[in-house]
């Protein structure tokens, strides 16, 4: 048996991004993940203020080409890659001309087109399966990272669960205070269901638009586990989370540093694996 392999599916990472506590915690934690001998990949979004040159991205044709279908709707895929040092570590990047080019002064394209949120997410999260697959690489663990990612167990367990590449595969969901104002658009279920998603399936989005909290509870509802890596998380959530009956790691407050955190997460990786 080779080592285990853990992908991380994250919002942000420094220093691709300006270091906030979840880009900070986002690359510690895949590192801190490959200094224990575990095999890591990483997927964030390639947000329209990340310098290609300056982070030696590249497009990797051979992932590229495929078309994700949203609203009925063809949007190109686009895979990137660069590499982490002194980690060496490899970071894959989502991206695509309606989602995810504005312009390079946001931080987040959420902060430009909010009214995008909800097909940005199913983009990113369809491509990130996909190009998983075409890797041919079989995650034990699914560490999925910011709210962006809240509808990866969801995918993985309604439309990939006869899938070899994750049937094997624990999704541990990452309880964050990061989000965005607002609902999402007042059509989100409704396209889900066009992506084949059955009534039940969404059952808990409910028949209003969808806000952050009811977000993060259908992530809750798929996912394996529950990590809660700020202590900054609605209370509600942190409930919800803990009366799933899943295993559930909280808060440390002994924790000093995303570092500290870090090694709490990996070490609850290897109760599930």
């Amino acid at each position: 048996m080779g080592k285990p392999k853990i992908l991380f599916i994250s919002q942000e990472i420094a220093p691709y991004l300006p270091q906030t506590p979840l880009s900070v915690l986002g690359r510690h934690l895949a590192q801190t993940t490959q200094e224990n001998g575990y095999e890591v990949r990483t997927f964030m979004p390639k947000y329209g203020c990340i310098n290609e040159r300056r982070n030696q991205l590249h497009e990797v044709i051979r992932l590229s080409g495929m078309n994700v279908v949203i609203d009925d709707s063809d949007h190109p895929l686009i895979i990137k890659v660069a590499t982490l040092q002194p980690s060496r570590m490899q970071v894959y990047f989502i991206d695509n001309d309606d989602y995810f080019q504005f312009s390079p002064d946001k931080l987040l394209e959420t902060v430009s087109s909010p009214q995008d949120n909800d097909e940005r997410q199913m983009f990113f999260v369809r491509g990130v399966i996909e190009t998983v697959k075409k890797l041919r690489w079989e995650p034990a663990v699914i560490h999925c990272m910011g709210w962006i990612t809240a509808l990866v167990p969801m995918y993985l367990r309604k439309m990939f669960q006869e899938d070899p590449t994750y049937e094997k595969s624990k999704i541990v969901y990452d309880l964050r205070p990061e989000n965005f104002d607002g609902t999402l658009d007042p059509r989100f279920v409704e396209k889900l269901k066009m992506a084949q998603f059955t009534s039940d399936d969404v059952a808990v989005l409910g028949n209003e638009p969808v806000d952050f909290l009811t977000l993060n509870k259908i992530a809750i509802d798929y996912a394996d586990a529950i990590v809660q890596s700020s202590p900054d998380v609605d209370p509600s959530l942190v409930e919800y989370a803990k009366a799933s009956g899943k295993p559930f790691l909280p808060y440390n407050p002994e924790a000093e540093s995303e570092k500290d955190m870090s090694s709490d997460i990996v070490e609850f990786y290897s109760t599930l694996i």
